[in-house]
């Protein structure tokens, strides 16, 4: 008889082999879309009509409807961490299949991100479920979340308006940061209506709560938006690269957010609440490791033009690639 805790623990490392692959299958359709329109990052829709992105995007819906499902069966703190190891296989796919090469510092960067994230997700407090859709109302209408809501969609009204038409080619927080804050409040949503859907199952209707299709709508908005600009993130940057600062960011404003509304910090011990602050430090160092490999590769293009050569490109390319300095 299969446990709760080990069906959800199937269904999470699922989810993550589905949505680490999808970040590969969507870039190569965008490559795609690319040469025959408008790239996504410069608004163009074009990547619709190709079918490799739509394959894409598929497996993401199945990685993520695993994930829904998992936090149904398991508690975040045995399915967040998973999420991992979509960075991984998104890491290596990349560098095999989409010749996007992950160099020794960014694999380190890689490996803090991971490491930090998993060390803030262990000590984070656990949370309370609640018995009820309309509970879980009650919590979403405290003071304190609301204002959580009300920051989060004024940074990402400032990052649509502001920052994406000044730098949004050239800095990938402004991306990953809408995607970021828009799909912590999709877990919110998402878990209520997976509470909503566990209790209908157990004999406790909640489908005709308003509250039940207020959430799913929420949802349904903020999963659209994260699609929009994590295509965007994915046209622009490296997808080696994407894929840890998305992880870490997302990762990073779920626990916030669960923890607001939730109140579970309340009782934390010092312990806990010293290694919470260990794992943002980690994070916060990879996240640096990334940025300055990103940096170093887009330099490697100028290096190599003013070298001496009687080489082609391609062969200081290779050069490079195989220096011991990386």
């Amino acid at each position: 008889m299969v446990s709760d805790n080990e069906m959800g623990l199937a269904l999470a490392v699922s989810s993550s082999v589905f949505i680490g692959s999808s970040f590969i299958l969507k870039k190569k359709g965008l490559k795609r879309a690319a040469a025959n329109g408008t790239r996504a990052g410069f608004g163009g829709y074009t990547y619709l009509l190709e079918p490799l992105w739509w394959v894409g995007l598929v497996t993401m819906t199945f990685g993520e409807i695993a994930n829904f499902v998992a936090y149904v069966y398991a508690p975040a703190v045995l399915v967040t961490p998973l999420g991992a190891l979509s960075i991984i296989i998104s890491a290596v796919l990349a560098h095999f299949l989409l010749d996007e090469k992950l160099r020794k510092m960014g694999v380190w960067g890689c490996v803090c991100c991971i490491v930090g994230s998993v060390m803030i997700v262990i000590h984070a407090p656990q949370e309370q479920t609640p018995n009820s859709v309309e509970e879980i109302w009650k919590l979403a209408m405290q003071p304190a979340f609301l204002i959580y809501v009300a920051i989060s969609m004024s940074i990402v009204l400032a990052l649509i308006l502001y920052c994406e038409p000044l730098c949004g080619q050239t800095n990938i927080l402004v991306y990953i940061g809408i995607c970021s804050l828009m799909g912590s409040l999709t877990v919110m949503s998402i878990k209520a209506v997976g509470i909503a859907i566990k209790l209908t199952f157990e004999g406790i209707n909640q489908i005709w709560y308003p509250e039940t299709w207020f959430f799913a709508m929420v949802a349904a908005i903020c999963v659209v938006m994260q699609m929009i600009y994590l295509n965007k993130a994915l046209d622009t940057f490296n997808a080696a690269i994407v894929s840890p600062i998305y992880y870490v960011m997302f990762t990073t404003l779920t626990i916030v957010a669960s923890a607001i509304m939730f109140k579970d910090w309340n009782g934390q011990n010092t312990d806990s609440i010293a290694s919470e602050i260990c794992g943002f430090i980690t994070v916060l160092t990879g996240t640096v490791i990334l940025h300055a490999t990103r940096e170093e590769e887009q330099a490697s293009p100028r290096r190599m033009r003013w070298q001496d050569s009687g080489k082609s490109f391609d062969e200081e390319h290779l050069t490079s690639l195989y220096s011991p300095e990386y």
